[in-house]
């Protein structure tokens, strides 16, 4: 997942917990903001109530002295009461207290803030309760949740596309770097070093430091063809000079046979050294990206190619070469490379197979993208050494011809074309080599 995606991602989710908080928390200090003004004016509503004890209609209820009677107002919806009756304990202190209470009114429930006042007058106990309904108050608490919810959901919403677009507009620089310059740091020839315009100083540090980097890679990338084309001559040159006095040496029949086997053996090694060469300069060359991929091939028709150019080992080692080729597809590479790659892993199957042993070779479609599969019948590998065989001079056993370097030639060409190897293998059993291409 991208950064700016990311981020807009975090901000997202760090809004909708800060809803839920708010949610949960906004209603609750409303709640007591609500119940300290409600408080306030019971209490207020209180000390005009007993300020006004003088009045004729309360000492007329105070003079009866009925205790089972009882003084009360209500107002025409209910919203508030006040009721006055007489108390059975005996205090001679004032005091008050308030509570929420669900209370029956002209049968009809509601949850009032009540106040309740004890306090003495003309020698009896009183008990004054004022209530407020709180049915309006839990009204305008679950609307207020709603409400919230809804802008708040419309906040989130109006600002994640906001992020999305500033983080998008912000990380466009970024952008373009990855796709104009990263992409393209294992090929320094094909480079960008223009200056991408920015809004912000670390990309702007970012596009220089790229390009500084890749100047100097480029430098020595340079560098390294030219000591590769300098190897290539320096080496080549008097291995051959070398070579030739060996073959002309034999020409002379006054050799005795000891210096003739010694001048053989040397002409076998100049070869190797030469093939040794010339496969060190090959994956050099590979992985410094001198090759170009403008070739469009058939992989099924390199097969055969290959295939037919192996007959004479084949019936040799009395081999059966068995294709299952379901379909064939054409790839962008770089034909010469490709056809080293298949050659060196069919020669592998041909060469470390028993004989009258098998080789499959099979091309099929898995998940739209095609795959190659290449197995035979032999002694396989070894368990602890998979992980190494593509290593270079890595031989599965000291006995093994070969220098060691097919498979590293192997796992550079694919590399090169984003070719997926995966290698199983079975000792005295069955090893296959799967190529997984890329999808076109």
């Amino acid at each position: 997942m991208k950064i700016k995606h990311q981020l807009a991602i975090f901000n997202a989710i760090v809004r909708l917990l800060l809803i839920m908080l708010l949610w949960f928390i906004l209603p609750i200090i409303i709640e007591k903001v609500v119940y300290n003004h409600i408080d306030n004016s019971l209490q207020e509503k209180q000390k005009i109530f007993i300020t006004k004890l003088n009045k004729q209609e309360i000492n007329d209820f105070l003079n009866r002295n009925d205790a089972n009677e009882t003084y009360t107002s209500f107002s025409t919806l209910h919203s508030e009461f006040i009721q006055l009756y007489q108390s059975f304990r005996k205090s001679n202190e004032n005091k008050n207290y308030i509570i929420n209470e669900a209370i029956v009114i002209e049968n009809e429930e509601n949850n009032y803030r009540v106040l309740y006042y004890e306090f003495n007058y003309a020698n009896s106990n009183f008990i004054l309760e004022i209530g407020n309904n709180l049915s309006e108050l839990e009204d305008i608490i679950i609307t207020l949740r709603i409400t919230i919810s809804i802008l708040l959901l419309i906040v989130v919403s109006v600002t994640f596309l906001s992020d999305i677009l500033l983080i998008e507009y912000l990380f466009r620089p970024f952008n373009k770097i990855i796709q104009t310059k990263i992409k393209f740091v294992n090929e320094p020839d094909k480079f960008n070093f223009n200056k991408i315009k920015s809004h912000s100083s670390d990309f702007d540090e970012l596009d220089t430091g790229l390009n500084q980097m890749m100047l100097r890679i480029n430098e020595l990338f340079q560098k390294e063809k030219q000591f590769i084309g300098n190897v290539s001559h320096e080496l080549m040159t008097p291995i051959s000079v070398l070579k030739n006095r060996f073959e002309n040496l034999l020409l002379d029949d006054s050799l005795k046979e000891q210096v003739v086997d010694k001048i053989v053996s040397s002409l076998r090694n100049l070869d190797l050294m030469k093939k040794i060469i010339h496969n060190l300069l090959l994956i050099s060359r590979i992985e410094n990206h001198q090759y170009q991929l403008n070739d469009t091939v058939s992989v099924k028709e390199i097969i055969e190619e290959i295939i037919i150019d192996f007959e004479d080992r084949i019936e040799e080692k009395n081999i059966e070469v068995l294709t299952n080729y379901s379909g064939d597809f054409n790839f962008k590479c770089n034909k010469t490379l490709v056809h080293v790659l298949l050659f060196n892993l069919i020669l592998n199957a041909l060469k470390y197979n028993v004989d009258n042993g098998q080789v499959k070779l099979k091309i099929f479609q898995e998940n739209n993208i095609f795959n190659l599969s290449i197995s035979n019948t032999g002694k396989g590998i070894p368990k602890e050494q998979l992980a190494t065989i593509f290593n270079r001079f890595t031989r599965v056993s000291n006995s093994q011809e070969g220098q060691g370097l097919g498979l590293a030639i192997v796992q550079s060409i694919a590399q090169l074309h984003n070719i997926e190897i995966k290698v199983t293998s079975v000792v005295d059993g069955k090893t296959a080599f799967v190529l997984q291409f890329p999808a076109p």
